[in-house]
């Protein structure tokens, strides 16, 4: 257990980890899967987004055939340690990769936030003013899914640190499992979540993955899976037809 949880311990990233533990479940301690819990929420209420800044002018909906331009962007940059599309460099983060795919449907989240946000709880905001957020039912392939606590973002040791990752919905498998495109520490990447079972890292009898690594673990600690961090998933594209989803 000790060799696991060093060698574990040795892959960290900005954000989020980007390791595999070994097969099993993984019960880590004060994460149970509790979307949208008040550590989770941001910071100040919702309500405070409509005293902020008003935009110089309205924001137009993306065209009808935005998601699938969005989805072909993501995609493309699987496998890509850097942010670049169209030209043009964006964040290597999490934060840089959605704007970059959601900039082909003419969506930007510059000036959701408020201030004390972070980039992530800003996304949060634009799609809880420009479309929803949800937590039950099925997602779309090309919503965003938000998670929290993914990281000690202000290194106190203390779980309060809110939304501090986003990615977006792939497309979801036959048994449930959620495929996300986000970018890591290695770049862009697919991960597995499936809430049905969001402790449990591989089907036993299947072996295929359900949940990946997404917290690191600490000095001691376990690590922490996709489905036990998620918070949100959130929708501010027009609704397309099913999409396939790209194995990885």
């Amino acid at each position: 257990m000790r060799l696991c949880i060093l060698l574990a311990g040795l892959v960290v990233m900005t954000g989020c980890a980007t390791g595999m533990p070994l097969g099993g479940r993984v019960i880590a301690s004060g994460y149970r899967y509790s979307p949208l819990t008040p550590a989770a929420a941001p910071r100040a209420p919702l309500s405070v987004a409509a005293s902020s800044p008003a935009p110089s002018k309205q924001v137009r909906p993306p065209p009808p055939d935005s998601r699938e331009d969005v989805l072909a962007a993501a995609r493309g940059l699987v496998g890509s340690s850097k942010v670049r599309l169209a030209g043009r460099s964006w964040p290597n983060d999490c934060t840089g990769f959605v704007e970059a795919v959601y900039s082909r449907a003419g969506v930007s989240f510059r000036g959701a936030g408020v201030t004390g946000d972070n980039g992530v709880t800003a996304m949060y905001r634009y799609a809880r003013s420009h479309g929803r957020v949800y937590t039950r039912g099925q997602p779309k392939p090309g919503d965003l899914v938000f998670f929290r606590e993914t990281y000690d973002q202000n290194r106190d040791g203390r779980r309060n640190d809110g939304l501090t990752h986003v990615g977006l919905v792939d497309g979801i498998e036959s048994d449930g499992t959620v495929v996300v495109i986000h970018r890591v520490k290695r770049g862009v990447v697919r991960y597995r979540m499936n809430l049905a079972k969001p402790s449990l890292r591989r089907d036993p009898r299947t072996g295929e993955v359900l949940n990946d690594m997404l917290r690191a673990p600490g000095a001691g600690k376990v690590p922490v899976l996709t489905g036990q961090l998620f918070a949100a998933f959130g929708s501010v594209l027009p609704e397309s037809g099913p999409t396939a989803v790209a194995r990885r």
